[in-house]
């Protein structure tokens, strides 16, 4: 089994910064791309940002420029730096990975449980 748990949501001003944090455990054999996606409320789930194991990384046009992804490939960890924040960009932020496990040896997506980022003054 694989778990993927974030941390560092929360409430924060217009204007203002957060950082997001995911960490992976379990039968991990490797970790392909992992990303970050959001869904506010009554809307579909999107895509935020991702990156590749080579650290080839990918953004949503709304975030481009704010946002910062980045992993570290030995803690099994990826992080999500998010600055300038708007009211907009308020959702319940999930992480994302495509893991190789040992046993089996299968490549499967895991969801993390997600953490809610608020932003309002």
């Amino acid at each position: 089994q694989v778990q993927l748990v974030e941390s560092g949501g929360g409430l924060v001003q217009p204007g203002g910064s957060l950082r997001l944090s995911c960490s992976a455990s379990g039968s991990i054999f490797s970790i392909n791309r992992m990303g970050w996606y959001r869904q506010a409320p009554g809307k579909q789930r999107d895509m935020v940002a991702t990156i590749t194991s080579s650290g080839t990384t990918n953004y949503a046009d709304s975030v481009k420029g704010r946002f910062t992804i980045s992993r570290d490939n030995a803690k099994k960890m990826v992080y999500l730096q998010m600055n300038s924040l708007k009211p907009e960009d308020t959702a319940v932020y999930y992480c994302n990975a495509d893991v190789v496990t040992v046993v089996p040896a299968l490549a499967t997506i895991y969801w993390g449980q997600g953490t809610q980022v608020t932003v309002s003054s």
